[in-house]
C-alpha cells in the first residue's frame, strides 16, 4: 500500500482551518448565542465565546481553555480562536481574519492565519467567499510539521433561507493549495470535484482532490458520496485504499 500520510495530513489541516469558521458561525448565528450578540455566551461545558462590538474591526474570541476540552463534536480542543471582522458576514466586501493563540485540535497545534472575503453573489446567485490560508500544523507526538497555503472559493449552496440556523448550511469548496509535508517534500493540491461541507458535520462529506507530491506519482483523495463520517479513499497507481481521517 502507498504512504497515505500526505492525504491524511492535508485532510487534518483543511479540517482544522475550516472548522475555525464553523465555530465562529455557531457563535454568531447558532441557537446558543444570546439575541443581543453583545453578551458572553457558552457553547458546551468548557467553551466561552465573547463578542466585542465596541472597536473596529469587531472581535469574536472563542476560548476553549488551557486544558483539553471535549467539544460537542467529540474533538478535543484547547486555546483560542480570534476572529476580527470589518462588517456583517453577509455583506459583500466584508473581511474576516482568523488567528490562533495556543490553539490545539486533538493535541495538534494550529498556527497561521485564515482570511475570508465576502465576494457577493456568483452566476448561480449564491453568496460566495474567497478563503486564503497561510498555516502550519505541528502534529502531536512529534509527528512533524505540515504547512498549508491555499486559496479556496466557498459557495453557500444550501441554507440561505434560514440564515440564523447554521447547522443546515452547505458549502461547495473549490480551489488549489500548496505547501510542505512532514517529510519536507513540497506538494500541490487541486480540487477536481467540489468538496461538500455541511456545517453540522465535522467531516467533508464528498468531493475529490489531486495531491501531487515532489518525486511521487499522483494521489487522489476521495471523500465519498455524502455520508457524514471520517472515512475516505486514497487512489494511487489505479488502486484504492480506505483511510480513516484524524
Amino acid at each position: 500500500p502507498p504512504d497515505t500520510s500526505p492525504a491524511l495530513n492535508n485532510a487534518l489541516a483543511e479540517a482544522a482551518f475550516d472548522n475555525a469558521t464553523q465555530w465562529s458561525d455557531m457563535a454568531m448565528a447558532g441557537s446558543k448565542l444570546k439575541s443581543t450578540l453583545t453578551d458572553t455566551v457558552y457553547m458546551g461545558t468548557c467553551v466561552l465565546a465573547t463578542l466585542d462590538l465596541t472597536t473596529t474591526p469587531y472581535t469574536l474570541l472563542i476560548d476553549f481553555g488551557s486544558a483539553n476540552c471535549q467539544c460537542d463534536d467529540g474533538i478535543y480542543r484547547r486555546g483560542k480562536i480570534i476572529v476580527q471582522f470589518t462588517g456583517s458576514y453577509w455583506a459583500p466586501g466584508t473581511v474576516l481574519t482568523y488567528t490562533f493563540d495556543d490553539y490545539f485540535v486533538n493535541d495538534n497545534q494550529v498556527l497561521g492565519t485564515r482570511t475570508v472575503t465576502n465576494k457577493g453573489r456568483n452566476g448561480s446567485n449564491n453568496l460566495w467567499w474567497q478563503t486564503v490560508v497561510h498555516g502550519t500544523i505541528i502534529k502531536a507526538n512529534n509527528g512533524g510539521t505540515f504547512t498549508l497555503n491555499s486559496t479556496r472559493e466557498h459557495e453557500w449552496s444550501e441554507g440561505e433561507s434560514t440564515p440564523f440556523v447554521w447547522w443546515d448550511d452547505v458549502y461547495l469548496i473549490t480551489g488549489t493549495a500548496n505547501g510542505t509535508n512532514t517529510d519536507g517534500k513540497t506538494y500541490s493540491i487541486t480540487i477536481t470535484s467540489p468538496l461538500q461541507k455541511k456545517l453540522n458535520c465535522e467531516w467533508i462529506k464528498s468531493g475529490t482532490l489531486d495531491i501531487q507530491i515532489q518525486g511521487l506519482p499522483l494521489i487522489v483523495l476521495d471523500y465519498g458520496s455524502g455520508a457524514c463520517d471520517n472515512q475516505a479513499t486514497v487512489i494511487f497507481n489505479g488502486q484504492s485504499y480506505p483511510i480513516t481521517l484524524d
